[in-house]
């Protein structure tokens, strides 16, 4: 086989194409009709957006709740996820902004760990969202106003599934690049270029989203990551290379108490 072939397969097998398909109506056992959500969804979803909300040391108020994603629209599969949107303004919390946006990152990621909430086997995945950050979705519900701030309109998926193996390949490829960064302890230069690849698919997938929509090959590529584990990797990357960057290893513990006793000696015979 060809070298380009052999790319062109692993890249295939690396990519799950199901489930990108629109559907006729949004997922049934969420909603009466396309018109609203159903009740009993409604009330479960706020409760846990209360509970999550009440563990945290946010001294300020949720301007909305809101449910965005593909269970907002046309495009649910069994790979979706229940996107719950806290919106609250970063300005009214005291604090850098950049570090109140890492609070509520760590925040939800404690919450994750601790908890697993599936409703109708969908699970339901945390976001605190600036009320001054634009998203870009083609459905977001507002579970406080109980109504659609952006009502979906089902579009057929026209997706250029060679585009998308090419961008998922790469950020593949990067992450990978990353991890080997990592396993070779430079823990320093692992974080910065965590950071970068970070905002670099943010940055990515906003771009096909503003200029196409929602099968974007960037948006679609971002989905496949997402399903296949690199975006969890990358996150977990992140955080290894940040706590190993901030440790102290043991063996240099004793080095660095040897020296000072060292030191302290050289003084008093002084």
């Amino acid at each position: 086989m060809k070298y380009k072939e052999l790319i062109k397969t692993f890249n295939e097998a690396l990519v799950d194409k199901s489930g990108f398909e629109a559907h006729d109506t949004l997922q049934p056992k969420f909603w009466v009709v396309e018109d609203i959500l159903k009740p009993e969804i409604r009330k479960r979803l706020i409760e846990i957006t209360n509970d999550f909300w009440a563990g945290l040391e946010a001294n300020t108020d949720i301007k909305d709740i809101t449910m965005t994603g593909s269970l907002a629209n046309f495009n649910w599969n069994p790979h979706s996820d229940i996107d719950l949107h806290i919106i609250v303004d970063f300005q009214d919390v005291e604090g850098d902004p950049e570090l109140v946006r890492d609070y509520f990152r760590a925040s939800i990621s404690e919450w994750n760990k601790k908890h697993k909430i599936e409703i109708y086997g969908y699970e339901v995945e945390i976001y605190v969202q600036d009320d001054n950050e634009e998203h870009l979705s083609t459905g977001v519900y507002s579970l406080m106003g109980n109504k659609w701030l952006v009502k979906p309109v089902r579009e057929e998926a026209d997706i250029d599934w060679q585009n998308v193996e090419d961008k998922a390949a790469s950020l593949m490829d990067q992450i990978d690049r990353l991890a080997n960064i990592f396993k070779e302890k430079k823990y320093e230069e692992a974080y910065d270029y965590s950071q970068r690849l970070r905002d670099k698919i943010k940055k990515f997938r906003r771009s096909g989203l503003e200029r196409v929509g929602q099968y974007s090959a960037e948006n679609i590529a971002f989905k496949v990551l997402r399903r296949n584990g690199y975006m969890g990797k990358l996150v977990s990357l992140r955080t290894s290379a940040y706590d190993a960057m901030n440790s102290i290893e043991a063996s240099k513990l004793k080095i660095s108490i040897s020296e000072t006793v060292g030191s302290w000696k050289h003084f008093l015979k002084d």
